[in-house]
């Protein structure tokens, strides 16, 4: 299924880029569910206010199909290097780049050549000069190990068919004590196998979303510690409907089994420093408890060697 969410993915927001071009707002609810997406999508609307989105281009808050403000959670320093993965329009880069300072850097990846050539054209017409759009997939990141001290993100994650391959390389390149700050959807409890396999609802910001428990799990499999997740917005069955509707799926009948399931959230991990690294087991190392079996499974290989358990 990877390849067909993926290009799902591709078109949805190559058609949002053109539409923010030609000054409309996309969607996450789709071009062809006939909403007012300003007024009606409960995932995109309300995410930055006047005078931050007056901060940057008109046409990158158009191109946002965000569910959350990463950039005003994620508590940016001066100097610092940040990554947006799924970078989009470039709202949550340049926002970035005005907090990091002249002396920092905020990259932008995206693989939507739509997408990053609107991002590109914004950085210019913001002048600004700490910002760098790049090509690729967040699955496959393009810079080198240990080359970023935080990683934002605007419910992109979900959007992968391997989202443990994601997680695995932006612990790869954070710099020790660096931090994953991203905004996700993110599903409490079970979510009905007919939604979970619509393409259309995967494109859509809602089918491939992580179960909470599940999204800690496999940040802390990737090597992240103190993960949590900090719910931003609930969504009610109402809000759902342009989705299922648009995915040929009878509202009624979901209605009941997607009620308080899914809600953006604030996602927050970090890698740990080289003090802590260098302080717990080496890697590919046992832990201290599997040394301690290995050793008396020794010593009792060693005994009846000898025959004295005969």
């Amino acid at each position: 299924m990877s390849d067909e969410v993926k290009e799902a993915v591709r078109t949805k927001y190559a058609e949002a880029a053109r539409r923010a071009a030609g000054g409309s707002k996309g969607t996450c609810c789709g071009s062809s569910c006939g909403c007012e997406p300003e007024a009606t999508d409960p995932i995109t609307r309300d995410l930055y206010d006047a005078v931050t989105a007056s901060s940057v281009p008109e046409e990158t808050v158009l191109a946002s199909l965000g569910c959350g403000n990463p950039t005003a959670l994620a508590e940016l320093k001066e100097g610092e290097v940040v990554l947006d993965l799924g970078s989009g329009g470039g709202i949550d880069v340049l926002l970035s780049a005005k907090r990091v300072g002249p002396t920092g850097k905020a990259y932008g990846l995206d693989m939507t050549d739509e997408m990053l050539e609107l991002a590109r054209r914004n950085a210019a017409e913001a002048g600004a000069e700490n910002v760098e759009f790049l090509k690729g997939e967040i699955e496959e990141i393009p810079l080198p190990d240990a080359s970023v001290d935080v990683i934002i993100s605007n419910c992109v994650i979900n959007l992968s068919a391997d989202k443990g391959r994601v997680l695995r390389e932006a612990y790869r390149v954070l710099k020790p004590g660096g931090r994953f700050a991203v905004s996700d959807i993110v599903v409490r409890g079970e979510v009905p196998g007919a939604v979970r396999r619509s393409v259309e609802l995967w494109a859509g910001c809602l089918a491939g979303a992580l179960e909470e428990g599940e999204f800690e799990a496999l940040l802390r499999e990737a090597g992240f510690v103190d993960p949590s997740i900090e719910p931003t917005r609930i969504y009610e069955p109402e809000d759902a409907r342009p989705y299922l509707e648009e995915a040929g799926l009878e509202f009624d009948a979901f209605a009941a089994a997607v009620e308080g399931r899914f809600m953006s959230a604030f996602v927050r991990a970090r890698k740990p420093s080289r003090d802590e690294a260098s302080s717990g087991p080496e890697v590919g190392r046992d832990a201290p408890e599997e040394q301690e079996r290995r050793i008396v499974s020794e010593d009792e290989e060693a005994c009846c060697v000898d025959d004295c358990c005969a």
